[in-house]
């Protein structure tokens, strides 16, 4: 029998990044101790994490001293070698294991067990050479969209062919995933969290936009879809989490085809971990999405999702590069933009054009309103002079 632990626990998590560190925040008010491996000392994480191991998550040396007295190990983004986690499973609990996170790494090994499965997804094939995905494109259609099956994200390792020799530079290392370009009316993300021990909670489903690839604007909840449409979303992404025996939070990204009540969704990506459709659960629901992570991989209860306020929306801006040397040096602009009910989430990272550096989040009974107001502060921590969006408080001090 396991000797009875005394100390606070203890949660292993491979990545140093923004992830990590807004999941250290949940951390701390739960009194877990997380312990990050930071690849990086001045990354997202490294800078206000005590405790920590640094290293590359392919060195065993680095994982091993990172897991040594841990509860559960989990991630914040799934680049780690199979052998790596193969190695230290008899160690720790690795949550997600490393036969559901297989699918999240490995976008062949995804394609193929949705399929099988019969989760609907883009019609996509196998390719190994030019004349592979001609034969393809000949069946769907030219342009086909082409994407490596491991180390993408954001964009990378994504490709757009209009013809067979576009994509010629990209089979040196293996085999790709061809996949049909999808007419789709609008993107959406279904998440939800299960603890190792087979308990489900889902958020409700939300609106993703896209800019140049990287994820700019999550509305929640999807007033805007049909209410089979996010049942449908919902039932689809538990199902996945069900069958893929995942644990901790999933977040299934989808496609939505057609209108009304024709539409229905195809399944695009798979992220086992907090994910950036989900910031939206830090502000906006009675359990965010990195508090419920830990809840998830440590077995513990799991926390509603409802709505902080009920009826309400909520409406997450990413802030992609800023012109400002440290965007903090804005806020004082940013709030007075967004307004009291913006909150400002900074990474503390360096800025670069394109980089995600942080996000605002609104929650109101207008999502309109709430997404202006989120843009506002956004474009005051980008550094854009405009004019503020939100009205002034009234001074309680002053005669009404």
């Amino acid at each position: 029998m396991d000797p009875v632990r005394t100390s606070r626990p203890v949660v292993a998590v491979i990545g140093g990044g923004q992830l990590a560190r807004m999941m250290h925040e949940s951390a701390i008010a739960l009194g877990i101790e997380l312990r990050p491996l930071v690849e990086a000392d001045d990354g997202a994480t490294g800078r206000v994490v005590v405790t920590k191991a640094a290293g590359s998550p392919a060195d065993p040396g680095a994982v091993e001293s990172l897991v040594d007295g841990a509860d559960v190990l989990t991630f914040e983004h799934e680049h780690i070698p199979r052998e790596v986690l193969d190695a230290l499973a008899e160690r720790l609990p690795i949550e997600p294991a490393p036969d559901a996170l297989v699918y999240a790494q490995d976008k062949i090994a995804m394609r193929e067990r949705l399929t099988a499965l019969g989760i609907p997804c883009p019609r996509w094939a196998v390719v190994r050479d030019e004349a592979d995905l001609a034969a393809f494109a000949a069946d769907v259609g030219w342009p086909v969209i082409v994407k490596t099956p491991t180390g993408g994200y954001d964009g990378h390792g994504v490709h757009i062919a209009h013809g067979a020799r576009d994509a010629a530079d990209w089979f040196a290392p293996g085999p790709l995933l061809a996949e049909e370009l999808v007419p789709f009316a609008c993107e959406a993300a279904a998440l939800l969290a299960r603890s190792r021990s087979g308990q489900i909670r889902s958020w409700p489903v939300a609106l993703t936009e896209q800019e140049d690839s990287v994820c700019s604007v999550v509305t929640a909840p999807a007033r805007a879809l049909h209410p089979r449409t996010r049942e449908r979303a919902r039932a689809i992404a538990e199902r996945i989490a069900r069958e893929l025996d995942v644990t901790g939070v999933l977040a299934v990204e989808m496609f939505v085809v057609g209108t009304g009540a024709d539409e229905r969704v195809l399944v695009n990506e798979l992220a086992m971990r907090p994910h950036n459709t989900g910031h939206w659960t830090i502000d906006g629901s009675i359990t965010g999405q990195f508090e419920q992570h830990l809840r998830a991989v440590l077995d513990l209860p799991l926390g509603s999702t409802d709505l902080i306020v009920p009826g309400s929306s909520a409406v997450m801006v990413n802030l992609l590069g800023s012109d400002l040397p440290d965007p903090a040096r804005a806020l004082g602009d940013a709030m007075r933009a967004g307004g009291p009910t913006a909150r400002i989430h900074l990474y503390g990272k360096e800025v670069r054009p394109g980089r995600k550096l942080g996000h605002v989040t609104v929650v109101d009974p207008d999502p309109a309103r709430a997404l202006e107001l989120a843009r506002a502060a956004v474009a005051a921590l980008r550094g854009e002079q405009q004019p503020p969006a939100a009205a002034p408080d009234p001074d309680p001090q002053e005669p009404r």
